[in-house]
């Protein structure tokens, strides 16, 4: 398992920097797309990603620079297809509101698809609206007419503790929680199913248990039957292997909401905006600084910080006879001070196109 960051602006594309767009790739290559700014397809083409194991894409909030790019990746990947894929169906999961937004730019730009879509969104809890929100109009008004390719999707509502349980599946489960931002905005965590153990392939031989599907059964958890024995997979398997946990936060200046669900994950993305000397600036527009996202990180026993979503004023790196200022090595070393007092959790500043992998735990 790994991350891929496409993006890692914040509020508009750059020179050399994209706005947000992160990709989990799973080991069997599935992928999972966290928000999809402008310019992500441009990015996806020269990352080492394949477009077409794209199967699930998260949008943690209606802001363009999290949202724009999305109709055109629909587009790019449908005109990607050499035939229709009427068995294939790409779900898209984000707040009240995405719905509405994905219908109306595919319906008014007379986008057809070759695929099916669908459109999960979750609804907004009370204590999450601007003093605004109801000035801006997110439901549809449309009657129900769906796009040609478009299928009915859930509304997912928060339970009594304050979590959407977005979905969960064989491989993984993915629940979000509120993150503070200046709009509703979601943070979500990925659980990773636990694996099963290593196969003792010296103690099958000897059992005359022959290489093949029974392997295959056994590692399932199934038992077996050889010359009359039944063979139980706990005397041939291994410890499981622990599944890993990601989090990955939208734009925010308090995830504390997110505390309960995000505990010991192995990863955390979390937005560092701004420098701690601008702290009032980020505040004022809901976003974080470097010190802000590491102090979350040891709340929540992360192993791994990894910081993204960098104002335009911070270079990628320093430029050279101006020491390190206004370059992201900045915002590093500020998360780096913040986390000098603990010893389980590093941080990472991640750039355009760098790939991290999601070590599991000893």
């Amino acid at each position: 398992m790994e991350l891929i960051f496409l993006g890692t602006a914040s509020c508009y594309p750059t020179a050399d920097r994209s706005v947000s767009c992160t990709l989990l790739r799973f080991e069997d290559g599935r992928i999972w797309m966290f928000d999809c700014g402008e310019g992500s397809q441009v990015q996806l083409q020269k990352s080492s990603a394949k477009p077409g194991r794209i199967e699930k894409i998260f949008i943690t909030h209606l802001h363009g620079d999290h949202l724009f790019g999305l109709p055109g990746l629909l587009c790019t990947l449908s005109n990607n297809m050499s035939e229709s894929k009427s068995d294939f169906l790409l779900e898209i999961f984000g707040p009240h509101g995405l719905r509405r937004y994905v219908r109306e730019c595919l319906s008014l730009s007379r986008s057809m698809l070759n695929f099916s879509y669908v459109v999960h969104e979750l609804m907004i809890a009370q204590h999450q609206y601007p003093d605004d929100w109801h000035d801006w109009k997110v439901d549809n008004d449309d009657n129900g007419c769906l796009h040609p390719q478009e299928i009915g999707g859930r509304s997912i509502v928060c339970d009594d503790s304050g979590v959407w349980e977005v979905f969960s599946e064989q491989s993984a489960t993915v629940l979000a929680g509120a993150a503070l931002h200046s709009i509703p905005s979601f943070g979500f965590v990925v659980t990773e199913a636990d694996s099963p153990g290593r196969l003792d392939v010296e103690k099958l031989k000897q059992l005359g248990v022959p290489p093949g599907p029974l392997y295959g059964r056994i590692k399932a958890g199934h038992s077996v039957e050889i010359n009359g024995n039944t063979i139980e997979p706990s005397s041939v398997l291994g410890p499981k292997k622990k599944g890993r946990k990601v989090t990955i936060v939208g734009d925010t200046c308090d995830a504390s909401r997110m505390k309960k669900i995000s505990q010991n994950s192995d990863v955390i993305v979390h937005e560092a905006t701004l420098e701690e000397a601008l702290r009032d600036k980020a505040l004022e527009n809901g976003h974080s600084t470097p010190a802000m996202a590491a102090q979350f990180a040891k709340d929540i026993g992360a192993r791994v910080l990894i910081l993204y979503h960098y104002s335009q004023r911070y270079r990628q790196t320093a430029d050279d006879g101006e020491g390190d200022m206004d370059s992201v090595a900045k915002l590093l070393a500020e998360a780096e001070a913040a986390l000098s007092d603990c010893d389980s959790c590093s941080v990472v500043a991640s750039g355009d196109l760098m790939e991290i992998p999601v070590k599991r735990r000893e």
